[in-house]
């Protein structure tokens, strides 16, 4: 891998192109210099033929076995370790990220991609679900029924601008896809062009060394309203992951419905994650946890999909609350941060803190100073009414700024959870008292998010098997679903049934002998032994 050999063309299957005129640049967001390669946006034309050859390639791919599926993941984690060095040192430029935080990235990416791997050669994922025939049954015999999970077919996936691995070119949403059998086609975020393209062809020659079909990964560069949309529209793209502004996803969901044949959109799209903190953990841990919320707002300049852009705490006339505020702005005085992504992001963040500022129901409670082109920390303060009235203040502002509630009462608090509309995470700290006279806000939150924390913080999203990385609208389009952990896989997939088959008709999974030696639903029992 070499960055030389970057020419900003399309990955279509094994060849590169550029068919299009229109080009833009890498910036680096720390300087404003833009890179010499031009990056040339997909024609219509290149999106069409990406896609047709996804279909042609996933009537081949699907029936890989999860065993070769396996080994390819792992060969794309081999080839990120492998070229790791260059990988960060370019990614730095793009993003203006320090290096301890993305070679902390590529590490998720490669045991995420691991992860999979392990999930693949074990093999019970795909739910295998066999109920045998009862020919005797009266009134009526009862016919041979086995089910189990077939991927969809191409996959068209949106790179997030906040990481440029971990959910990127080789991250969550393209792992889980080709994990379930289904090719990928990605569209690269125009925020870390070059490392997307070193990402990509790392992709590719992990599919060459494992003799894959050409069309099981294809990269594209270009925008949302040109390259996304004839993406998202074509006939063989069957589903969509993507992670991002609210304002994209939705048009990305729209559009995806609006086909003759409409498909589902997996879209993360924006979260303010509230942190609870109750009486008894404000008295006892005061300090740590001002400290503990100033370091996950402002860590990364704000730029986690977990960020808790909100905190609710219950005031009373006890010292503590006036030390936790004074500590709380005395952190937000102190922070740090660096360049945003992008100058479009950069942009949004000062205008939201703008419109904040001006807002009447909210008060600047403290900021921090920045050097050019690095964003403020800013804290904002409202009392419970005032935030309860007007949801926009619910709404994620993507950067290093938060907004502090106070309730004078438990029901007040409660009652402001109520009216919380979906978020990824909801955190509570609690002492074992409060966690006891709390009890309602647990029964609450459980209706709102998709990860509840104690006694921590929202930023550092665990990859395994149990994390749910989602939560009801507008946090995702699909609460049913996670972006991160192996749970990922059954976004791209649906469930066949097979009746009254030979047995060498069927796939592996649902054989008599179960050659594979996956554990299966027999007669509703869990079982991996022979029929």
């Amino acid at each position: 891998m070499n960055i030389s050999q970057i020419q900003g063309k399309q990955l279509i299957g094994y060849q590169e192109q550029a068919e299009g005129n229109e080009y833009f640049h890498s910036v680096d967001p720390a300087s404003g210099a833009l890179s010499s390669i031009r990056f040339y946006k997909a024609t219509t034309a290149e999106v069409s033929q990406a896609a047709s050859l996804a279909e042609s390639a996933f009537a081949i791919y699907r029936k890989t076995s999860g065993q070769d599926k396996s080994a390819f993941l792992l060969k794309i984690a081999e080839e990120l370790v492998n070229n790791k060095a260059e990988l960060v040192e370019v990614c730095m430029k793009e993003t203006a990220l320090p290096q301890a935080r993305l070679d902390g990235e590529v590490g998720r990416t490669v045991n995420q991609l691991k992860l999979f791997s392990e999930l693949l050669a074990e093999g019970s994922w795909v739910d295998a679900r066999i109920d045998t025939a009862m020919p005797d049954r009266s009134p009526l015999p009862k016919p041979d029924l086995r089910s189990m999970l077939i991927p969809l077919g191409p996959v068209a996936i949106f790179g997030a601008s906040n990481f440029p691995f971990a959910f990127s070119v080789a991250g969550g949403d393209t792992v889980s896809a080709l994990a379930s059998g289904c090719p990928v086609i990605f569209k690269a975020h125009p925020a870390h062009p070059i490392t997307s393209e070193l990402v990509g062809k790392a992709i590719l020659r992990a599919a060459a060394a494992c003799g894959l079909p050409e069309g099981v990964f294809s990269m594209l560069h270009g925008d949302g309203p040109s390259t996304g949309t004839a993406l998202v529209t074509h006939p063989s793209i069957k589903a969509v992951g993507f992670t991002g502004s609210y304002k994209a996803g939705k048009s990305i969901a729209e559009a995806a419905f609006n086909r003759p044949q409409p498909i589902p959109v997996y879209a993360e799209v924006g979260s303010s994650n509230p942190v609870f903190v109750l009486p008894g953990a404000l008295k006892q841990h005061t300090d740590k946890i001002a400290a503990g919320y100033v370091q996950s707002l402002t860590m990364g300049a704000g730029q986690f999909c977990t960020n808790p852009g909100l905190l609710v705490y219950q005031e009373d006339s006890s010292p503590e609350s006036n030390i936790f505020l004074s500590a709380l702005k005395d952190g937000i005085s102190k922070a740090t941060t660096h360049s945003l992504l992008t100058e479009a992001i950069g942009m949004a963040f000062s205008k939201g803190v703008v419109e904040r500022s001006a807002h009447p129901a909210l008060a600047v409670l403290a900021s921090s100073t920045a050097a050019e082109k690095q964003p403020v920390p800013t804290l904002f303060s409202a009392d419970h009414t005032a935030f309860s009235e007007d949801p926009s203040l619910e709404e994620e502002l993507f950067g290093p700024a938060g907004i502090i509630v106070n309730t004078p009462s438990k029901e007040d608090l409660l009652q402001l959870a109520r009216k919380l509309s979906g978020h990824l995470t909801a955190t509570i700290h609690a002492t074992e008292e409060d966690l006891r006279d709390y009890k309602d806000l647990f029964d609450i939150l459980e209706q709102k998010v998709g990860r509840i924390l104690i006694n921590g913080f929202p930023t550092g999203v665990e990859v395994s098997h149990a994390m749910v990385h989602g939560g009801p609208y507008p946090a995702t389009s699909d609460s049913r679903t996670t972006s991160v952990g192996t749970a990922a896989i059954f976004r791209f997939t649906r469930p066949v049934c097979y009746q009254s088959f030979a047995g060498f008709l069927l796939p592996d999974e649902l054989k008599d002998e179960n050659p594979l030696g996956i554990w299966r639903l027999v007669n509703g029992k869990r079982t991996n032994e022979i029929i």
